[in-house]
């Protein structure tokens, strides 16, 4: 059975914005080889959006950039949204019953699933179906945006906690 992992970039102050602040190359490092070992990745409509930047090489993109497309493209993904019609390849949509579904994605797959997005996460964790979640904490303060917890905070254990390049720390927890 797959376990569900929420991971997110986060500010000091607990915020999620991809355009504030970016990993540095060892963090970098790390999303490659994470995204190369996953058994696929979950999405929302809003943050499938943002991925998509990956599905078209870029001339400007360094070797690191390159290795992390191919990655994302080789796994899975699961789109879960009522508005977007067609999502693009080795990506599949969800829009009914979000519960049973990601139910079903669980227990036919092995392996880590990263889940994208606070707000399903949110969705996610109120149906008991994250298993982890990852902050990877930047010494940033951004004083407003969309919070890592889209609403109310579920009970969590530390598990680890680990220094991932000069300035950021990956907090792990589980559900208690």
């Amino acid at each position: 059975m797959a376990k569900l992992v929420f991971g997110m970039n986060q500010s000091l102050d607990g915020y999620v914005d991809h355009m504030a602040f970016a990993p540095g190359p060892t963090l970098f490092r790390h999303f490659i080889e994470e995204t190369q070992g996953q058994a696929g990745s979950l999405y929302g409509s809003r943050m499938y959006e943002v991925m998509r930047y990956w599905d078209d090489d870029q001339p400007e993109w360094s070797a690191e950039e390159r290795a992390f497309a191919t990655a994302w493209r080789n796994q899975p993904k699961w789109v879960v949204s009522r508005s977007l019609t067609s999502v693009g390849p080795n990506t599949s949509l969800v829009q009914d019953d979000l519960e049973a579904a990601i139910r079903k994605v669980k227990a036919e797959h092995d392996g880590e699933i990263e889940v994208a997005g606070p707000t399903l996460a949110h969705s996610l964790t109120a149906f008991g179906l994250i298993d982890e979640y990852r902050i990877y904490l930047h010494p940033v303060v951004l004083g407003h945006g969309k919070p890592y917890f889209a609403g109310p905070r579920p009970r969590l254990r530390l598990m680890t906690s680990d220094r991932m390049g000069e300035d950021v720390i990956r907090l792990t927890y589980v559900p208690a």
